[in-house]
């Protein structure tokens, strides 16, 4: 673990690493208009994002809305003086499982929003079906609750648990039901209509339209169900890499931890999973250093960095220890010089682990994770903005720290900025990749 002393002597360099630009700056709210210099002169808006394709980057008036609500300061005038300016593709901006705020995620049709929203780097969360083909899907057992599986009789009979309607009489009451990629062959899998996320299991019956579209669920209110009439299109994972290569961007793949007994049907093993994703990506010809692999699971960052060195240069530790017990902030915090001599080179926690705040000032900062991440060489990503809702109540789980300095939807632009200027992240994920599209082309960030 490293010193305490060690630490403050990081975090003083850093401090003068980044603030130097702009002068000295506390963090949220106050901050100075840029990263130093003019923005970055106007460009057509037709982007080439690559060699296949050039795409019109589109990022609708969500980013404005933020901008407008935000507290005064020189951070929004900084953002304000951006809006004329054309947009175009960053990869700064990663795309959350396509675009889940308005389309059903890991779709094609929200792959396609994010691609006309700018994101960089789009992100395929992988699972496997039971004939051991890859899809995306962002768990191994979200069927019931994200497609249209249960309205499908011969499909439903597969899921690993059936459904069992909610109690009206019981408010406690919950909707349930296990249906797993693993279940369905992809044949099957592809027969499903992707749907929007449910998050209030309150389902009574299966009702193939509104409100429920297949799911035990329905839809939180800050979302939209407007896309969920038409049937939105689940992609394989050799699906999601031909579109994205069509488009000429990057990307993210996780292997996606599974809810089943490993070795699944009793000799497809972790590693085997962790080994068909790169191969996937080989077989397409996609080089590794387009590909961002991800996982929860430290032994698969391991393996890649061992078996397939290309890919494991880039893989990206998700790290959700400090969710899991009461110590595993202290303990992951300590444990970054040892990833990094392990040959971790990117650690990605979520949001709120990388900040925290300075009552005394009022301002964001850096979290000693940030700090401690920076001291032992790692590069940083997070997870996930434009995934937590209306933020006038403190924002939720992804603000946890801060959320008493929380209190508009503006204040999203001020975390973006602290993550991005002090904690030094070099990529953000999002559920709408404009708002971090709109920051990074307002900074210069390609």
């Amino acid at each position: 673990m490293p010193s305490f002393a060690s630490i403050l002597a990081a975090a003083a360099a850093f401090e003068l690493a980044t603030a130097a630009p702009w002068g000295p700056w506390g963090g949220h709210k106050g901050g100075p208009p840029g990263h130093g210099g003019p923005p970055p002169p106007p460009q057509s808006p037709y982007h080439e994002i690559g060699s296949n394709s050039s795409l019109l980057v589109e990022l609708g008036p969500r980013p404005y809305y933020l901008v407008d609500n935000m507290d005064a300061g020189p951070l929004k005038d900084k953002l304000n003086s951006c809006k004329p300016q054309p947009k175009s593709t960053s990869s700064f901006s990663i795309s959350h499982r396509g675009a889940p705020l308005e389309f059903p995620e890991h779709s094609k049709q929200g792959y396609n929003a994010a691609a006309r929203m700018g994101a960089g780097i789009i992100e395929c969360d992988v699972s496997f079906t039971s004939d051991r083909e890859l899809v995306c899907r962002h768990s191994n057992c979200d069927l019931h609750y994200t497609t249209n599986i249960l309205s499908k009789p011969e499909l439903a009979a597969k899921c690993s648990s059936p459904f069992v309607p909610a109690d009206p009489k019981n408010s406690s009451s919950m909707a349930t039901a296990k249906c797993c990629t693993s279940d369905i062959t992809l044949a099957e899998f592809k027969s499903l209509c992707a749907e929007m996320e449910a998050t209030s299991l309150t389902a009574t019956s299966i009702v193939p339209g509104t409100p429920y579209f297949g799911r035990i669920g329905t839809t939180p209110d800050y979302r939209t169900n407007m896309f969920s009439y038409s049937c939105a299109e689940t992609m394989s994972l050799k699906d999601q890499i031909a579109l994205v290569d069509s488009y000429g961007l990057n990307f993210t793949a996780e292997a996606k931890t599974p809810q089943v007994a490993m070795p699944f049907q009793g000799d497809y093993t972790q590693e085997d999973f962790a080994q068909q994703i790169v191969d996937t990506f080989n077989e397409a010809g996609i080089p590794a250093e387009r590909v961002w692999l991800q996982s929860f699971l430290p032994d698969d960052i391991f393996y890649w960095l061992k078996t397939s060195p290309a890919f494991g240069a880039q893989a990206v530790y998700l790290d959700e220890r400090a969710d899991l017990t009461a110590t595993g902030y202290d303990e992951a915090v300590a444990s970054l010089p040892g990833l990094a001599a392990k040959g971790v080179k990117i650690i990605a926690p979520s949001i709120w682990q990388l900040v925290a705040p300075d009552n005394a000032t009022g301002t964001i900062v850096a979290s000693s994770y940030a700090i401690a991440a920076k001291a032992a060489g790692l590069e940083i990503i997070t997870w996930s903005f434009e995934r937590s809702g209306p933020l006038e109540n403190g924002g939720g789980y992804y603000y946890t720290g801060v959320n008493n300095l929380i209190n508009n939807d503006g204040d999203e632009f001020y975390v973006i900025d602290v993550i991005s200027r002090v904690v030094g992240a070099t990529k953000i994920f999002a559920d709408w990749a404009a708002t971090v599209t709109y920051y990074a082309n307002c900074f210069g960030l390609a």
